[in-house]
């Protein structure tokens, strides 16, 4: 037992619909890239993994696939998501002795199904991990702020990445009650790219689409509206396209999207306990994950809730940050755990 916990790598992640971000016992954040593989559509053979392959979204040549193997925070292709896996596990560390294979907790959305389950312990293990945990992201995220999740005093936190928007009650170490609505940074971009090709017979890729949001996007008006220039293709006359979009018509094409997340926050709220309701009222909501950035997002939901709402620092972070906590203190943090989501090898 000695030899193996002096050998062993624990790995905290998060296996995000965006991106998969890992952190190491003792060496910090080592992965933080696109959680994108390239492949040949004819062979399927996977080209590149990774910040590499989302080079390539929207840009590849007719044999080359870019694509995106999580959606909504869960598996969409098991066997593209334990290569990215393996890939990005060897890449920490190329050196892992084949008896001394890494432990992991993986943080996952709060409202997975055993089979989806199944699916991210499955793709771990055959990427090399000897044992495999699932947290759910809010509360990984709590973790890694520090929050002292097993007190009995609330918490509310909203974890809104890529796929999905978990929003949850934390005390005692369980999740008091939580809802996870499968909105998130890709739903915005969608939204953006509808509304350019309805308002203006412009069609752009995700990537621009990205950009858009996170350059001018906002979800709560802002004291100087800002504008950029976008281009893309005209739709009516097949040809190249620039024309100039404001962050007030953003804001209204991902009006829709935002709105989700407000309502799913408010009907949290409504199932939170009295007690625990009073603690939520002195310390606010916090508020994690990369999505939770938009600009104004948080000002809207104080609108909306009549709470103090924060966003931390490194909200991208606090995901795989809790679960390595978790696993490097795993007696303490093991209520807090999926039930039925691990396995020993």
């Amino acid at each position: 037992m000695f030899f193996s916990r002096f050998f062993s790598n624990d790995l905290g992640i998060d296996l995000g619909t965006a991106n998969t971000l890992i952190y190491a016992s003792g060496r910090g954040l080592l992965i933080d890239e696109p959680s994108v593989v390239a492949l040949d559509r004819d062979t399927k053979k996977v080209e590149k993994i990774g910040l590499e392959a989302k080079r390539m979204l929207g840009r590849t040549p007719g044999e080359i696939e870019a694509i995106r193997p999580m959606k909504d925070g869960v598996i969409a292709d098991f066997d593209l998501v334990e290569q990215m896996l393996k890939y990005f596990i060897r890449k920490v560390d190329r050196k892992f002795p084949t008896f001394f294979r890494p432990r992991a907790v993986i943080g996952v959305p709060s409202g997975i199904t055993e089979v989806e389950k199944r699916a991210v312990v499955d793709s771990a293990e055959s990427a090399g991990v000897r044992e495999v945990y699932l947290v759910a992201e809010p509360m990984a995220s709590a973790i890694g702020m520090g929050i002292p999740v097993e007190e009995p005093s609330g918490n509310m936190v909203i974890d809104i990445g890529g796929g999905t928007a978990e929003i949850a009650v934390l005390a005692l170490s369980g999740m008091v009650c939580d809802m996870s609505v499968r909105v998130g940074g890709d739903e915005m971009d969608e939204s953006i790219l509808s509304y350019l090709k309805k308002t203006y017979n412009l069609l752009v890729g995700e990537s621009t689409a990205e950009q858009i949001k996170i350059q001018i996007g906002s979800a709560f008006p802002l004291e100087d509206e800002l504008e950029m220039e976008v281009k893309g293709r005209d739709l009516v006359a097949g040809i190249p396209k620039t024309l100039r979009i404001t962050s007030t018509e953003i804001r209204d094409a991902l009006n829709e999207p935002v709105s989700t997340i407000v309502e799913a926050v408010k009907q949290a709220l409504e199932q939170t306990p009295p007690e625990l309701s009073a603690d939520i009222l002195d310390k606010g909501i916090v508020m994690t994950g990369g999505s939770s950035q938009l600009r104004g997002l948080d000002e809207r939901l104080r609108q909306e809730t009549n709470l103090p709402v924060n966003v931390i620092d490194e909200p991208l972070t606090c995901v795989a940050r809790g679960s390595l906590k978790i696993i490097e203190n795993l007696d303490k943090y093991r209520p807090v755990l999926f039930s039925g989501g691990r396995r020993n090898r």
